[in-house]
């Protein structure tokens, strides 16, 4: 059984997408992170420089999508252009990075919601109490309805844009600097990019892309046309947000006295600038689609998770419980049941250890993961162009498509990777000499691997599950039904 056809327009894709980058949480957190952490005012040229890398990207990355249906997004290119055996490998490592991502929410919400709870209710609830409350609620929708989880995602991400902007025109108003010139060159000169810090920035740049490029996942189950429309609508709306938001940011106290604050007040720099500028029921909105945003994400990448599970379910690279798709809602069930267990342990033992979710969770995680997202864009990129350049595919695409904007997109994503390995210490916030530095991609290297070797294992003893791997709808192995059991 196959998920829901035809049942996702444009405006629900993009807001799958829009949520997934959460442009609220990177314009609070990862944006003043990154200023505190790099010393360097060109964050916003990072942005627009990392943007149009992704856009090219995209050209490739939707024709192949058209070419190659398949939930399983990443992992269905490599199968087809590279090989079966990696394409595991890259399935198990976006399984792990999504989920990641995913996790790196929950630790964060506690810390945004835990303040607006305190000064509506008195009550100062632990972390992992709100950390659950917004697990029961994507659990929920991702066994329902994909349409549904796109009325939420829609009604989030419409707000969250627009305070964002908001903000944003706050920031650049005369009364919001008085005394000084607002500063463009700072922020948007391509020469900060080649400094010490540049590197980071572009590092920085790129985790916060992460998840617009989740469109073909929902292929199966989108509209046609929809999912090139709003992949190339969010890139672009992201590109233009990040950027004039980062800038925007430094206007009030200028560049140089930004980093500074930012690396005082963290997130709570955005919202001190609304505060000031707007008012403090403004700023208590803008904190209050903070944590929606964090939760917006988490129930993107469940759902982006639980269609790669699916995936490989329908194709036995799992066992095929997890290519059940519900027959009421034609959601993913067992795959999204199975992230939801896996997140409730998680949080249970951060809990029970008494970690700290922010440092040890929502950071560790979500940069571990988005690093795996760039390490797999990267290897896409060179199974687009792979597949293009064999003799059957060639006439599916023009010359742009199919060779120069892949192959002008695995060099410059090769770079960033480069990049990110080299400067993952103070992406990370620790010394050159930190275990941390190199535990994250090694154990990213180590779970690619170990797909690798499973793909090996069914090339050897399941050749009939090997041979339909990234077939998708069209694999020959029938997939069961999961019987409805309640709403």
């Amino acid at each position: 059984m196959s998920l829901a056809r035809n049942r996702l327009g444009a405006s629900p894709v993009l807001f799958f997408l829009l949520s997934a980058a959460a442009p609220l949480t990177v314009v609070a957190g990862v944006v003043t992170a990154g200023y505190a952490s790099t010393a360097n005012t060109a964050l916003p040229a990072g942005f627009v420089l990392v943007g149009i890398v992704l856009a090219v990207f995209m050209v490739g990355y939707l024709a192949m999508s058209k070419a190659v249906p398949n939930a399983g997004a990443f992992y269905a290119y490599v199968a087809v252009g590279i090989g079966r055996v990696p394409a595991v490998g890259v399935a198990w490592t976006a399984m792990v990075s999504y989920f990641a991502v995913q996790m790196a929410a929950y630790g964060a919400i506690g810390a945004a919601a835990g303040p607006l709870i305190h000064l509506a209710t008195g009550w100062n609830l632990p972390w992992w109490v709100i950390a659950l409350a917004c697990w029961a609620g994507v659990g929920l929708l991702g066994v329902r309805r994909i349409d549904l989880s796109g009325k939420v995602l829609a009604l989030l991400g419409a707000a969250e844009i627009c305070v964002v902007l908001v903000f944003d025109v706050a920031n650049l108003l005369p009364a919001s600097h008085p005394g000084h010139d607002i500063e463009i060159a700072a922020s948007f000169n391509p020469a900060g990019l080649l400094t010490a810090s540049g590197g980071a920035v572009l590092v920085l740049a790129v985790l916060a892309f992460a998840g617009v490029e989740q469109g073909p996942v929902y292929g199966e189950e989108a509209r046609t046309g929809s999912v090139p429309r709003a992949t190339y609508l969010a890139v672009g709306l992201i590109i233009a947000v990040y950027a004039i938001s980062s800038w925007a940011m430094t206007v009030p106290a200028g560049p140089a006295r930004t980093l500074q604050l930012a690396a005082e007040q963290g997130p709570e720099l955005l919202f001190t600038n609304a505060a000031a500028n707007l008012s403090t029921a403004w700023a208590t909105a803008g904190r209050v689609l903070f944590a929606t945003s964090l939760f917006a994400a988490m129930l993107s990448f469940h759902n982006t998770t639980a269609r790669y599970v699916f995936a490989l379910g329908r194709e036995r690279v799992l066992p095929a419980v997890f290519g059940r798709a519900s027959r009421r809602t034609f959601a993913p069930k067992a795959g999204s049941l199975a992230q939801s267990t896996i997140a409730f342990m998680i949080i249970a033992v951060y809990a029970a250890a008494g970690w700290d979710p922010l440092t040890k969770l929502f950071y560790l995680a979500g940069t571990g993961g988005a690093f795996g997202i760039l390490v797999l864009l990267t290897v896409t990129s060179a199974a687009v162009v792979a597949f293009f350049a064999d003799p059957a595919h060639r006439q599916l695409a023009g010359v742009w498509t199919k060779l120069i904007a892949p192959t002008v997109a695995c060099a410059a994503l090769a770079a960033m990777t480069v990049l990110a390995l080299t400067h993952f210490a103070s992406v990370l916030g620790v010394s050159d000499d930190s275990a941390l530095r190199w535990a994250i991609p090694t154990g990213l290297a180590a779970i690619g691997l170990a797909g690798c070797g499973w793909g090996l294992y069914l090339r050897a003893a399941r050749p009939g599950a090997y041979r339909v791997i990234g077939r998708g709808t069209a694999a020959v192995l029938p997939t069961p039904i999961l019987p409805e059991v309640s709403s």
